[in-house]
């Protein structure tokens, strides 16, 4: 028998037998890299463990405990549940099912919904597929077959994505009596599928188009192991804990109103202060590192957005009204009124940089299915600003603004990843001007030294942009700041500066927000801390507490002198037990409970109790301000 010769990790070779598969080569390798390989790479694309292995070839085994290996085992337990749904529900029409960051998820058309219930049916009959450890094998077909195979099978949706692939060939894969279009690798067999859990149902439009049928969403996550899936589920709960918007209405900070609209945040005293504190934090940082603060209008006439690009790249997330029979687009960036104060006046480069920060509220259409609390909102504050500069100031600039970032999270206590996104498709402005804006941001994150990824194709229309996303309390990632790198608008709307030779040049703009939109900060916040703000960021960073009603005149005394030294404080005087009134102010929140009994009331002190329940010693009330004052500047 004639063999064949492959290269491993270690760059050692193995021999083999022409027509060894990947198993195989497991198999010479070890008995119990065998029992626990579920997939493969060959010359750097994945495999199944049934591909063919070729002289040459430079191989690597996929365990379970590869980091490739939680997509595979996720795609396949995808694959699980629509055969169960098909199981349970033959008339049920299968979508697409692909794995996702936190598991996956597959899209039915069903003629009723899916209910909580049917869940459990599923999930259920999943087990004893997987039990009866169906083995999992490809197949490829032409384009032709495939589409005659999925018509004979009544699944047109599968028949559409087939018409639609530029390709020759499709390959599928079949366990038991399910077939499903799929490009792979997956697991050998169900019984590999052995940690799984279906986590809820949602609507979603056919491709994501909202003029196409609603479908039923079935979410589900998978792991290798029942450990991990116990550790998963675990932080589930905690996010449900912790989901701001069941602590914004404990915590009374803000509403949404059908009669007001959908995504429209109507925020409540607590919840306005909490905006406020960032609000001033955020304009005090910026005064710091020299930006100019600004303000623009609301809406601006049509024609602007069109010169801008946004009308013809952006028109369906934008809002239209019409005055004096002349058509205005309300605002859903402010970058437009910041170059026209850029061109209000002729500029030299001795002006530049210049920076225009401004806390702007901007109106975005987004799709109701998309529509989630404070973080996904029709309506919402940016804390936007614009840099104009010179291309040779271009690098300091955006560095500038990194460091920004970084002292930023720093305070809040978020550490965060960043990836640099790539012209789309859908964009406007030249080649060389999209490749020096592309160069120019990669080059500032390479010398940060902070590793970046690259996320090809998703710039903004008018140029490429550094995301960054933070990571939470529980791992979880939020798109927040992000710096966009912009030679065209300048071009298109005749920025220039007067150079140091006279002649006349056109500036570069920098677009950057730092927190992002106001409102999805603070939901991210709200979940972050699970509404135990600290002490600065705090709506109501006090409350005065009375024992009986004969505190309420020393309290009263109390509660004034805290207001006037600028604490925020609130009070509860009513005739209920202390224990009472201590349990509520918990559930609120509030960092210190400051208890007035008649032992205060003859030494004229108060007993900050703080909200874990820890007690502080008796004080005046100028060192409890001294106290407070203390603590906040230690957590800025």
């Amino acid at each position: 028998m004639k063999e064949i010769a492959v290269t491993l990790p270690d760059n050692s070779r193995k021999s083999l037998e022409e027509g060894a598969t990947v198993l195989d080569l497991a198999r010479a390798i070890g008995a119990g890299l065998a029992r626990n390989a579920i997939a493969g790479t060959v010359n750097g694309e994945q495999v199944d463990l049934s591909a063919p292995l070729h002289d040459g070839d430079v191989v690597a085994i996929i365990t379970e405990k590869s980091p490739e290996s939680l997509e595979i085992i996720r795609h396949t337990t995808s694959h699980l549940m629509a055969q169960a749904v098909k199981s349970l529900f033959p008339d049920a029409k299968v979508t697409i099912g692909p794995a996702i960051e936190s598991g996956f998820y597959y899209d039915f058309d069903v003629e009723n919904p899916f209910s909580p219930d049917d869940l459990e049916k599923i999930e259920a009959k999943m087990r004893e597929l997987a039990k009866a450890a169906l083995p999992i094998t490809r197949e490829v077909l032409t384009k032709q077959e495939a589409i005659q195979l999925f018509k004979d099978m009544g699944e047109s949706y599968k028949v559409e994505l087939i018409e639609d692939l530029d390709a020759d060939t499709v390959s599928l894969y079949r366990q038991g009596d399910f077939a499903d279009l799929c490009r792979g690798p997956h697991l050998p067999a169900t019984s590999f599928c052995k940690a799984f859990k279906l986590t809820s149902i949602a609507g979603a439009y056919w491709r994501g188009d909202e003029k196409r049928k609603m479908l039923q969403r079935i979410y589900g996550t998978a792991f290798a192991d029942k450990k991990a899936l116990d550790e998963y589920i675990a932080r589930l709960e905690e996010a449900k804990r912790r989901d701001h918007r069941k602590i914004g209405r404990e915590l009374d900070l803000f509403s949404f109103s059908d009669e007001v609209g959908a995504g429209l945040v109507i925020w409540h005293p607590k919840g306005a202060m909490l905006r406020t504190i960032l609000e001033d934090f955020e304009r005090r940082e910026h005064l710091k590192r020299g930006y100019d603060i600004v303000l623009g209008p609301q809406i601006l006439k049509k024609e602007l957005w069109q010169r801008s690009g946004h009308y013809e790249n952006y028109r369906e997330n934008m809002y239209f009204t019409e005055v004096d029979e002349q058509s205005y687009g309300i605002k859903p960036m402010n970058c437009l009124s910041h170059m026209m104060i850029y061109k209000s006046q002729l500029r030299s480069y001795r002006d530049l940089p210049l920076r225009y920060f401004e806390l702007g509220t901007v109106h975005r259409h987004e799709r109701a299915g998309v529509l989630h609390g404070l973080l996904r909102v029709r309506g919402f504050t940016q804390d936007d600003a614009h840099i104009l500069c010179m291309p040779e100031q271009l690098d300091a600039e955006i560095k500038g603004v990194l460091s920004f970032v970084s002292d930023v999270m720093g305070i809040f206590g978020f550490d965060y990843e960043m990836e640099l996104s790539t012209r789309p498709e859908k964009s406007i402005g030249s080649d060389e001007d999209w490749e020096r804006a592309t160069k120019a941001l990669q080059a500032a994150l390479e010398d940060s030294g902070r590793p970046f990824e690259i996320n090809e194709g998703d710039g903004a229309f008018y140029g490429p942009k550094i995301d960054i996303k933070l990571r939470d309390a529980l791992d979880r990632k939020w798109q927040c700041a992000t710096i966009q790198c912009d030679f065209t608008l300048p071009e298109r709307f005749d920025l220039t500066y007067v150079a140091a030779d006279g002649e006349r040049k056109r500036p570069v703009m920098v677009h950057r927000v730092i927190l992002g939109a106001i409102e999805r900060f603070i939901g991210v916040l709200i979940e972050h801390f699970a509404g135990n703000f600290p002490l600065w960021l705090a709506p109501v960073q006090g409350l005065v507490l009375t024992v009986t009603d004969n505190q309420i005149p020393y309290a009263q005394k109390v509660f004034s002198e805290l207001r006037q030294a600028g604490i925020r404080v609130q009070h509860d005087f009513r005739n209920e037990k202390l224990g009472f009134k201590i349990r509520e102010a918990q559930l609120q929140k509030v960092p210190y409970m400051l208890v007035i009994g008649d032992k205060e009331v003859e030494t004229e002190t108060v007993t900050p109790r703080y909200r874990d329940g820890s007690n502080l010693p008796a004080m005046k009330v100028t060192e409890l301000v001294d106290f407070i004052e203390k603590e906040v500047k230690r957590f800025k």
